[in-house]
């Protein structure tokens, strides 16, 4: 088994029995590039920093290279305590992928697999810990977690992974990732994957590693050889429906489509799954079960297209997924090759198409070129392309090769019906199995608007029922393509009034629209449709009591035909021209700028009245420290004093100080402190007011 797994290669790789026998039954015949340099016996037990694209078996490569440091010279595992190898990925969805795939190569070894990523029941985690592991597989979050409680004991880890290195730095684990490391043994051998090797990655490495080998295959010259990309330039109106006839046309088992938001997500598996999909969503606002069914909805069979966002979808692998359909295009060019490489996986060609309006044409230009990737440009397929592509694939079932049993309800149709009527009937039945294709429209040149043709002769139409009945345009459109068996093209203006509608329906189309409404000229909920033999006067008052709007619709300019060509505005009227100053009198006196005007003299206030004789001043108060001053003490000012404030009493015969006169308590305290003095005084005489002295 090891002659056949090291065929074609110059030196055997260092694959244990049990390994063997178990690649050996999942069907591997020889290894990846990247599994053939990890495995490679000169590494013995050196750190490992190695770049491979997605899709080269990185996985596996992995679990062959930690083998054996942590089976020693054994085919197979003592029993199980404290873990000997941790895997670190950045997602739920790749830790969980990474456990399933080294469950299946360590199985033969009696490996015993634990898991610890966020979403997870902590309580299942930690008493699984608890019973012994060989291996964890771990998300950085949710790994810290349990080394800070303490439910993971890591002084026998002889190896660690570090799985999408570059994505983890850039979901902003770099702090975490060095919180685990340095938790770890000194001893420990730490091997680091990743797509690319930024400035981030040769740091961690540099300050995690010893002496580390550098490890990059030889097919990172070319990027994703097994992928066949394709720029498809679609009208900015007809996104959507291009993406429906890509995934008409290619039909694949399994096809991801990616958004950029959870938003378009939401947008896209709702239009798809009206149209008769099968279709699954992976966001991140999704709960972990819930983006767990959806990928084993995926590997069983019973959806066919996943939409998904970036984050949600990073590395993800499903066996049979051959087309990746980018709906809006990513942000950076690596994102794109994260992208795509879930496809054409494992020697498996995939196809990887972009949907390019005009406005975004110029950066799929750039994100190719920073890529390094040759994509073919072409417009997305048409309805009749995907017709005929269903064609193609009806003619090339097997079953047309297979001998006819004729069964008796064979023998019943051939005996009931033409040739012509079974051939017509089974397509009819074959097409009903699919859903329809969209028509598209030809896109306009890059980063310009699609020009619109000319109407031309047109019917008017009038509907029962306005904005008095909630009636909307992007509600009856629908109403009258589906009533009328017409297409959107065919309808100009649609004028909205209080109690009826109009619509211009296209000269050509008007009396096969009028058919198919049938005699009782009826729409959808029994509105009443009635041709015009004119065209509907818009300029009278839409609602009871309104003023005429002077024959403009809506109380505005009149609108043109749909496509219609702008009339250059009217030329404004000139104005006429400002009259030229007079010329100044010969015998005027210029004027002296610089002799300054007689200033103005302030009036005199008059002398008020004289006092009167006797007339005595209030004196002035006296401030604190004047009044320190005469008594020979030194000054404090109000709120200095040390220690604590006591009230005073009032003397006998003399009313308490009061605070403020304004608040109804120091009132009340003021009109007693009078009564009571004046009582001691015989009643009768007001109590003596305190002068300040002079």
């Amino acid at each position: 088994m090891r002659a056949a797994l090291c065929a074609g290669t110059t030196k055997a790789p260092d694959v244990k029995q049990t390994l063997a026998d178990a690649l050996s039954q999942q069907g591997y015949d020889t290894l990846t590039q990247v599994q053939q340099a990890v495995t490679d016996p000169d590494l013995g037990d050196s750190d490992l920093l190695v770049s491979a694209q997605t899709g080269s078996g990185k996985t596996v490569g992995f679990g062959l290279a930690i083998a054996p440091t942590i089976l020693g010279a054994q085919d197979c595992f003592d029993p199980a305590a404290a873990p000997l190898a941790l895997v670190i990925a950045p997602t739920r969805e790749l830790a969980l992928q990474v456990k399933r795939e080294l469950t299946w190569l360590y199985g033969k070894a009696g490996a015993y697999l634990a898991s610890c990523v966020g979403g997870m029941d902590m309580r299942d985690e930690r008493r699984a810990l608890a019973r012994g592991a060989h291996i964890v597989v771990a998300t950085p979050g949710r790994l810290r977690d349990h080394i800070m409680r303490g439910s993971i004991d890591m002084t026998a880890l002889r190896a660690i992974v570090l799985d999408e290195a570059d994505e983890m730095l850039d979901l902003g684990f770099q702090e975490d990732l060095e919180f685990i490391l340095a938790e770890a043994p000194e001893t420990r051998r730490t091997l680091m994957f990743s797509a690319t090797v930024p400035r981030g990655i040769a740091h961690l490495a540099g300050k995690y590693q010893t002496d580390a080998r550098r490890i990059t295959t030889a097919a990172e010259t070319r990027q994703h050889s097994d992928i066949e990309y394709r720029a498809l330039s679609v009208a900015a109106r007809d996104t959507e429906n291009a993406i429906i006839n890509v995934l008409r046309y290619y039909e694949a088992p399994n096809a991801l489509v990616f958004a950029n938001t959870r938003a378009m997500v939401n947008r896209l598996t709702t239009r798809l799954s009206n149209r008769g999909f099968s279709v699954v969503a992976l966001s991140g606002e999704l709960s972990q079960s819930e983006r767990t069914h959806a990928l084993q909805a995926m590997r069983d069979g019973r959806a066919r297209i996943c939409v998904a966002t970036d984050v949600a979808a990073r590395g993800i692998d499903l066996p049979s997924l051959d087309l990746v359909v980018h709906a809006e295009l990513p942000n950076s060019h690596e994102t794109l090759l994260h992208r795509s490489g879930r496809t054409g996986r494992a020697g498996r060609k995939g196809v990887s198409a972009l949907i390019v309006p005009p406005a975004a044409r110029k950066k799929c230009e750039r994100l190719l070129r920073f890529a390094k990737l040759t994509a073919q440009w072409g417009e997305a397929p048409s309805a009749s392309a995907v017709r005929d592509r269903d064609g193609e694939r009806m003619l090339a079932d097997p079953i047309w090769q297979e001998p006819a049993d004729m069964s008796d309800a064979a023998q019943t149709l051939v005996a009931r019906f033409s040739a012509e009527q079974i051939a017509a009937a089974y397509v009819a039945l074959y097409e009903s199995r699919h859903s329809a294709p969209e028509e598209l429209t030809a896109p306009g040149p890059a980063g310009k608007p699609e020009p619109r043709a000319a109407f031309g002769p047109s019917v008017w139409f009038s509907v029962a029922g306005g904005k008095k009945a909630g009636i909307e345009t992007r509600r009856l459109l629908p109403i009258l393509c589906k009533a009328g068996n017409i297409t959107r093209d065919d309808i100009g203006a649609i004028r909205i009034q209080f109690n009826e509608s109009f619509v211009e329906i296209r000269q050509a189309s008007a009396d096969a629209f009028a058919a198919a409404l049938g005699p009782g000229m009826t729409v959808e909920g029994g509105a009443k449709v009635t041709r015009l033999d004119k065209a509907p006067d818009l300029g009278g008052a839409s609602r009871p009591g309104a003023k005429p709007t002077g024959g403009k619709p809506f109380g505005g300019k009149p609108k043109p035909h749909r496509g219609a060509a702008r009339a250059e505005p009217a030329a404004a009227p000139e104005k006429p021209a400002r009259a030229a100053p007079a010329p100044a009198k010969p015998d005027a006196k210029p004027i002296d700028w610089n002799d300054a005007p007689t200033p103005r003299v302030k009036k005199p206030k008059p002398a008020g009245k004289p006092k009167a004789a006797g007339a005595k001043f209030k004196p002035r108060q006296r401030s604190g420290s004047e009044r320190a001053e005469d008594a020979d003490q030194p000054y404090r000012p109000r709120g200095t004093t040390p220690g604590k404030r006591k009230s005073k009493a009032a003397a006998p015969g003399k009313a308490p100080p009061v605070g403020k006169p304004n608040s109804k308590k120091n009132k009340a305290r003021a009109a007693a402190a009078a009564a009571a003095a004046a009582k001691s005084n015989g009643g009768d005489k007001p109590p003596r007011r305190r002068t300040p002295k002079t």
